[in-house]
């Protein structure tokens, strides 16, 4: 049974705009975040509140939503392009506006809290704390944003795919970045979005990029290319902690924490931790000197894709499936001297493992030098 949004606010179909009203307050103050309520069904019940005041007795549907959407795309491609980069200038605008009320604050050690954009592009709520943080509600669509202190999100972030001028960047010059109780809440980072942390961690949920065929602008009938939109988490200086991470995206930090890994990442750090099960297609591990890479409890060396490389600082690489089959056990004689802990991490299921830099340095052959070709190598000409 489709729920009304009389059901959604607990009242009878044909109460009184004052019987409505004072539900909606009710609930209001019952899940509004601000009490320790739950936004998602706080936004539920403020959107069914709205509704009922036009006469609109059921949430959208899917459908519904899909056609209302603030993304333009049920028209000729040249029209979608104009209106989605009125909307992204638009966006883009706000943000800036934003950015120079925030800092502002700062500057002036105050507190205040404001809407920023429109029921048509979207609203997001910005307040500055008495302890520094910017707190964010809603969903950041496009646009830049620089803030010199801790940033708390409620919301998910997403990049315009349809133009990079106006792609979303967030650069925190200090403190840090997290989104609250990323787990639970569900909210993503995805198409290309990037966020720098200069001096602090960098705490969320999932990551994704995106990568899609396009026709050949040439109009060449069945040549297609790859446009790619990676998503970029940087906290050269300290951690990101994430969930799943998917379908390019690069992670750069000095320590990095991820539970899954899947289809064209890269995680370039000095510690890696991985607590799930996957680390697949095309993905690519860059470890910086000294660092290591600790695969958990629970987990089986079986779960990781073959096609995997991991690169070191010094420009060794191999493939995860050397480290599988014959070389794994030959980093553990030289470098495991607990013949008890030998036995298990040669077997490498259900107790985890480390892989540390200095031994796939000593394992790995110095990378081949590119050789010459051509005619310049057969005359071996000098450059003096």
């Amino acid at each position: 049974m489709v729920e009304s949004n009389y059901d959604i606010l607990e009242v009878v179909e044909g109460s009184t705009k004052k019987e409505i009203r004072d539900a909606f307050r009710r609930l209001a103050l019952q899940f509004h975040s601000d009490r320790g309520g739950e936004n998602e069904q706080f936004i539920k019940i403020k959107q069914a509140y709205e509704d009922l005041k036009i006469g609109k007795n059921y949430p959208e549907t899917d459908i519904e939503k899909i056609r209302n959407s603030r993304v333009f795309s049920g028209d000729t491609e040249a029209n979608v392009r104009r209106k989605n980069q009125i909307l992204g200038q638009q966006l883009s605008k706000e943000m800036k506006t934003a950015e120079e009320w925030a800092a502002a604050l700062n500057k002036s050690n105050l507190t205040a809290t404001r809407l920023f954009g429109s029921k048509t592009l979207g609203q997001i709520e910005l307040e500055r704390k008495a302890n520094g943080a910017l707190s964010i509600k809603g969903n950041f669509m496009a646009g830049s944003l620089t803030y010199d202190g801790s940033i708390v999100m409620q919301g998910s972030i997403t990049s315009p795919s349809w133009t990079q001028e106006f792609k979303t960047n967030i650069h925190l010059t200090k403190g840090d970045f997290k989104f609250i109780d990323p787990l639970e809440t569900k909210y993503k980072i995805e198409n290309g979005a990037r966020i720098i942390v200069d001096d602090g961690n960098v705490i969320v949920g999932n990551i994704f990029g995106r990568k899609y065929r396009v026709e050949d602008p040439d109009g060449r009938v069945g040549i297609f290319h790859i446009q790619e939109h990676r998503t970029h988490i940087s906290a050269p200086n300290g951690k990101i902690i994430a969930e799943n991470v998917v379908n390019t995206v690069l992670l750069d930090a000095d320590t990095i924490v991820v539970l899954n890994v899947e289809d064209d990442v890269i995680l370039s750090a000095r510690e890696i931790l991985f607590y799930g099960g996957k680390f697949t297609h095309d993905s690519v591990i860059e470890l910086k000197e000294g660092g290591s890479i600790r695969f958990f409890e629970n987990f089986s060396i079986q779960g990781l894709s073959g096609d995997a490389i991991i690169k070191l600082e010094n420009g060794k690489r191999t493939r995860l499936f050397d480290l599988k089959t014959k070389k794994i056990k030959d980093l553990a004689d030289e470098f495991v001297p607990n013949r008890e802990n030998y036995e298990k991490n040669a077997t490498m299921v259900g107790y985890g493992f480390t892989i540390t830099y200095d031994m796939l340095d000593s394992l790995l052959k110095e990378p081949k030098k590119k050789q010459k070709s051509g005619w310049a190598s057969k005359f071996s000409f000098s450059k003096n």
